[in-house]
């Protein structure tokens, strides 16, 4: 069945919806939101879910380069208008919608939010905020002079636990903080062969408009579409793109830190095609009111890590420093063995971060767990501080529930659009963390070198990196 075929017998096919009149056309008011979404697949589904969730949002467009996510999406919005097209329905619908979800590929992030914020829509794009260094800045750019409502998709900037730890390190709990250690087992790499050959695009696929601006390339089954992009340099941003955001997102908003001036990323020498499975990146930060004259920032992605610091070591590890070892991805970090015995609070957390001050360590984990205290080897109860700030930050009690707390941050967007709130993290601070995260993975091109950011100029002082800041648009 070819594509033409599939369309005609699909739900959406049937109902003729691409090219029926509008479905809605109730008129803007201060008490509605009318929202148009740009991928309903994966993560988009799960935007599209909590955006509606919210009682003020009537959901007026739906849009996704696969038809079967589309026929899903459709089915829970029937009266939404359906499109492939994110540029034809943005130009069909414009007055017709109020604020634009943006949940693709990173690589169609900056494309399809900068049409809408050209068109003077509000925008919710999911994280990283692009795919390139100069998109960000381009996106925060015209936010600011247009005065749009913006947030980024980093919906755990919004839960308990992280707004206490950002309190908290804010209050001074460990003094001034001189290093943050930021890790994922998670593997958003590649490290094989670029595939060869060319299999039949599924017909419930448009490839041309998934590939949007990106460079033109054969379809590969299970390569590309739906799951494993993130993998790749031409579309995603790795592990550090993915969960980095979220797990950098505490420290770095607690920190008030700005763009880092020098990153160094270990990593294997670079193929062009997919991203490193293991990769330790350092960033050196200028120093803010919370940290020393300067910030050491450490992240490390893939199996097996982090590699056991001994800033990691926690109470009751049965841990010794083995020097003769180096590290499982080749980074810097002193090497601890442990006993394979401990467990619970005396093990790492599978994801998290850790701030290390002068007056102790602060523990992270990723995510629904209260932030821990560490001075000289032992927990310090901290159950005083955090009711405290509980109270005077009407924090309330924590939630353990994904979906109850996860909806928060979509649900303030929608009440900064009508105006009953203000977004926790516009496109003026998402572009500087997904900067942040950018310059690391543009580090990765060139590992064991030190590369030396100017914020001012946005531009390195290797010239040579300088290439990897933005890149070429297809017309499509």
């Amino acid at each position: 069945m070819n594509k033409r075929e599939f369309l005609k017998n699909s739900t959406l096919g049937a109902l003729g919806l691409m090219l029926a009149p509008s479905l809605l056309k109730a008129s803007l008011t201060n008490t509605r939101l009318r929202t148009a979404h740009i991928g309903v697949g994966g993560m988009g589904a799960s935007d599209l879910q909590a955006i509606s969730s919210h009682p003020a949002v009537d959901v007026v467009a739906l849009c996704d380069v696969d038809a079967i996510n589309l026929s899903a999406a459709h089915k829970l919005h029937p009266k939404a208008r359906v499109f492939f097209d994110y540029r034809v329905m943005l130009n069909e619908l414009g007055r017709e919608i109020d604020a634009v979800i943006v949940s693709t590929p990173d690589h169609t992030h900056a494309p399809a939010s900068l049409l809408a914020m050209q068109m003077n829509k509000p925008v919710y794009c999911q994280k990283p905020l692009s795919h390139y260094v100069s998109e960000s800045r381009t996106m925060k750019k015209m936010a600011a002079e247009k005065n749009l409502v913006t947030q980024m998709g980093i919906q755990v900037h919004s839960f308990y636990d992280y707004k206490l730890a950002t309190l908290l390190i804010q209050s001074g709990i460990i003094g001034k903080v001189h290093t943050v250690y930021a890790w994922s087992p998670k593997n958003w790499g590649y490290d094989g062969a670029p595939p060869t050959g060319e299999d039949p695009v599924p017909p419930q696929l448009d490839w041309n408009l998934w590939l949007g601006t990106s460079s033109k390339r054969p379809y590969k089954s299970e390569v590309y579409h739906p799951g494993n992009w993130r993998k790749l340099m031409d579309y995603g941003c790795g592990t550090l793109g993915d969960m980095g955001v979220h797990i950098f997102d505490t420290p770095y908003n607690a920190l008030q830190l700005d763009v880092p001036r020098t990153i160094t990323t270990e990593c294997r020498a670079p193929n062009g095609f997919g991203y490193p499975e293991h990769n330790a990146v350092t960033y050196e930060f200028p120093g803010t009111k919370y940290t020393t004259k300067s910030l050491k920032w450490v992240w490390y992605d893939g199996a097996g890590t982090p590699p056991i610091h001994e800033d990691l070591v926690l109470p009751g590890m049965d841990a010794k420093a083995d020097k003769s070892q180096p590290s499982k991805d080749g980074s810097m970090a002193e090497k601890i063995s442990l006993d394979a015995g401990v467990a619970g609070e005396h093990e790492l957390p599978e994801q998290g971060a850790m701030f290390v001050g002068k007056k102790g360590r602060l523990l992270l984990p990723h995510f629904m767990q209260l932030p821990r205290k560490i001075v000289r080897g032992k927990y310090v109860d901290i159950s005083e501080e955090i009711a405290k700030l509980s109270r005077e930050y009407n924090l309330g009690e924590p939630i353990r529930d994904y979906e109850t707390e996860g909806a928060k941050h979509y649900h303030q967007f929608v009440d900064a659009c009508l105006g009953k709130a203000t977004c926790s993290a516009p496109f003026e601070y998402g572009a500087r963390l997904t900067e942040t995260i950018l310059l690391g993975t543009i580090a990765g091109r060139f590992p064991g070198e030190t590369l030396h950011w100017d914020a001012e100029t946005a531009k390195f002082k290797e010239e040579k990196a300088n290439a990897f800041l933005t890149g070429a648009y297809r017309e499509f």
